[in-house]
């Protein structure tokens, strides 16, 4: 499993973990403020819907922010907008430790969301153009693994910042911490170069990469299908994630200390992206997708009628872990392949950070139909959806497994002003 890294050359293994450790950092930063809410909710008296206004508004910056960051990486280079975007949400990330009302933590954040939406399309894009074409799906599941790293590093360190610091200032501080790793993450990619594949698109007589390039002719079926895909596989994603603690207490089930499940499905999740980073290699990208889709609803289900004790609750949790998010490391490779390397980024941004947005919906509508319904059979009907909207999307979506990237650039360039955006050519 490990073969790709120990058969990687010096760049590739330079830039793997370039793109490791800013996934992480982003996963860490974001993760942590959930962890805040409370805290913050007690010292400011905030209420639950103004904390959500404030996790809203920077999940929905963050698409924005996602989008023009892959058109300024198309335009300027991968490298220099991802240390971009990692000193502007770090930046943003100490503003908002300074501030003293609901307001400015709002604008702080909001501000901060801006740079989170950058990391994963570009990330994603400099290593699948470095990597060999063979090792693409395994190395992009282990970047992608970063996600469960920062996941529990931020449950660890917000814990003990909160267990050893006064409430009122353990909040700013653990805003403030976060420039320690920032700064590591620069350290790493200080070194990193653009992909040769990137030097040899702005060689190419295309146009540049701009707000409209998503909805022209040539890229608007394939980035609309990602973005199917993508709402899909998010919308599944959230509504476990979100909802699976209240459906076990609904049941009586209490499943242990918060940290305990957190970690026991952050643990799912990194064994997930080194299986679900293998298969995509050896079965396909679209394939261990549907597969997973399937696995992830049934799982989902199983809540519903296996009966629950702590340790099966636990058991269900590392499951949701592996299958729901660890799902996620074949989904780097394919939306990367999708796309030639002159736009890549572009639409990887856009069709990742939409569908990640309205995807995010979905927790409102189990919230709404439960009311109704049931929170488990809320729970089980929008997973069904959810993923059977992602499976409708990928079987309208090409097979990319073995794509050259390089070959896509040349016969996008060939073809002349209305080419398809994938071109089919194997390695």
């Amino acid at each position: 499993m490990f073969s790709w890294y120990k058969s990687g050359t010096p760049r590739e293994k330079k830039t793997f973990w370039a793109c490791y450790a800013g996934w992480a950092l982003d996963s860490y930063d974001m993760q942590m403020f959930s962890f805040l809410l409370p805290t913050l909710i007690g010292i400011w008296g905030l209420t639950k819907g103004e904390a959500g206004v404030i996790g809203t508004s920077a999940l929905l910056s963050a698409a924005l922010g996602g989008w023009i960051a892959g058109i300024l990486s198309d335009r300027f280079g991968r490298v220099r907008i991802l240390i971009f975007t990692v000193c502007w949400f770090t930046f943003f990330g100490i503003v908002a430790g300074f501030a003293q009302n609901f307001e400015q933590l709002l604008v702080a954040r909001t501000l901060q969301g801006l740079g989170f939406g950058g990391e994963w399309a570009i990330g994603v894009a400099l290593m699948a153009e470095v990597i060999n074409p063979n090792n693409r799906g395994r190395a992009l599941g282990f970047v992608q693994s970063g996600f469960a790293l920062g996941w529990a590093g931020a449950v660890l360190v917000v814990t003990g910042i909160l267990a050893y610091f006064p409430a009122e200032y353990a909040w700013r501080l653990a805003f403030w911490v976060g420039v320690i790793p920032a700064l590591v993450v620069i350290f790493i990619r200080r070194n990193v170069k653009d992909s040769d594949a990137f030097k040899q698109s702005q060689k190419l007589d295309t146009d540049k990469a701009s707000i409209g390039t998503v909805f022209s002719a040539k890229y608007i079926k394939v980035s609309m299908l990602a973005s199917l895909l993508v709402i899909g596989l998010q919308a599944g994603c959230y509504v476990i994630l979100v909802w699976t603690p209240a459906m076990m207490a609904e049941r009586g089930v209490v499943s242990g200390s918060l940290i305990l499940t957190i970690l026991i499905m952050a643990l799912g999740s990194l064994c997930g992206f080194a299986t679900t980073a293998y298969m995509s290699d050896r079965l396909g990208r679209r394939p261990t997708l549907m597969i997973l889709s399937l696995a992830s609803w049934i799982v989902t289900v199983a809540y519903m009628f296996v009966p629950l004790n702590p340790l099966v609750a636990h058991v269900m949790g590392f499951l949701v872990g592996a299958l729901a998010i660890g799902m996620f490391a074949a989904l780097g490779p394919f939306l990367s392949e999708l796309f030639p390397t002159q736009v890549r980024t572009t639409c990887m941004g856009f069709s990742y950070n939409v569908g990640k947005s309205v995807g995010a919906m979905a927790v409102t509508g189990v919230g709404l139909l439960a009311a109704k319904f049931g929170l488990s059979q809320s729970v089980g009907a929008f997973c069904l959806v959810a993923y059977a909207i992602a499976v409708f999307a990928l079987l309208l979506l090409p097979e990319t497994k073995g794509v050259r990237l390089d070959e896509l650039d040349v016969v996008e360039n060939e073809a002349g002003p209305s080419p398809q955006p994938l071109s089919g050519q194997r390695t």
